[in-house]
């Protein structure tokens, strides 16, 4: 057998140690991640205001009604608040009867906190029950993103939502999955971890939200830049929005809910 070179040894040597190192870190990253996971995991995290109203109308009594349902996760239900107006739905609704079309908005939300893209059927299902919909807004995406589902499937089942509603002749509006990466909850570097994959999950969504004829409104771009830097964006638990984070995502929301309400018919 050739014996090796003192210097090919050394070069071996390095090899082993490097090799060695990388797997220490790799090991070390993995268990930093792990422990943070269950950290984030088992805080106490703001719950659904059980006598928030779910439905609610708002504006002149003349002007042309618009019916506007929310679907998805916490966010769908205001989750982090306590009052209807401070909502994401109660301040969509104040704005759109506030504003140059002044319409009368019928308010209700079918969400359910923790939901994912999957949950998404049964609430399309509700959503068209009794007096249909004009214009549906879908908030979901950060759940699949912290559960660390498969973007495409996330976004499968969320563009069959989508389509559903199309096809029901309702108007749709999908905020994708906000900036994770701004979530406070969540200590690094498992909070950039679950960024990234929330961009992810965010660009499946916006691909299958097309192909369905829906409209998506990037939140993660819009509207991250703002909870990255003001921390009174999120409520005590530092991951639900606060009234301020909420009224963020709804002015990043609107013009593309009032396009929608625009070519609704005006009963």
């Amino acid at each position: 057998m050739t014996s090796l070179s003192p210097g090919a040894r050394a070069a071996a040597r390095v090899a082993r140690t490097v090799a060695v190192s990388l797997l220490a870190g790799t090991l070390g990253g993995a268990a930093v991640l792990a422990g943070q996971a269950v950290i984030a995991r088992n805080r106490r995290y703001a719950q659904p205001e059980l006598g928030l109203a779910l439905r609610a109308t708002v504006g002149r009594a003349d002007a042309p009604p618009l019916r506007l349902v929310l679907l998805g996760d916490s966010s769908a239900l205001g989750v982090g608040v306590d009052r209807l107006a401070d909502t994401i739905g109660g301040q969509l609704a104040e704005l759109l009867a506030e504003g140059p079309a002044g319409r009368q908005v019928h308010l209700s939300s079918v969400g359910v906190s923790g939901s994912r893209s999957t949950d998404l059927a049964t609430q399309v299902a509700r959503a068209l029950l009794g007096e249909q919909p004009d214009v549906a807004v879908i908030l979901v995406g950060a759940n699949d993103a912290t559960s660390l589902r498969r973007p495409a499937d996330a976004a499968a089942y969320l563009g069959a939502a989508v389509h559903r509603l199309r096809q029901a002749g309702v108007e749709v509006v999908v905020g994708t999955c906000p900036d994770l990466g701004a979530v406070r909850a969540i200590a690094p570097p498992l909070r950039q971890v679950v960024g990234w994959v929330g961009r992810r999950v965010g660009r499946a969504q916006t691909g299958a939200v097309l192909a369905a004829g829906g409209t998506v409104v990037d939140l993660d771009t819009e509207t991250g830049p703002v909870f990255r830097a003001d921390a009174g964006t999120f409520c005590h638990d530092g991951f639900h929005p606060s009234a301020d984070g909420y009224r963020v995502w709804a002015h990043a929301l609107l013009p593309a809910v009032v396009a929608a309400a625009a070519v609704t018919p005006r009963r």
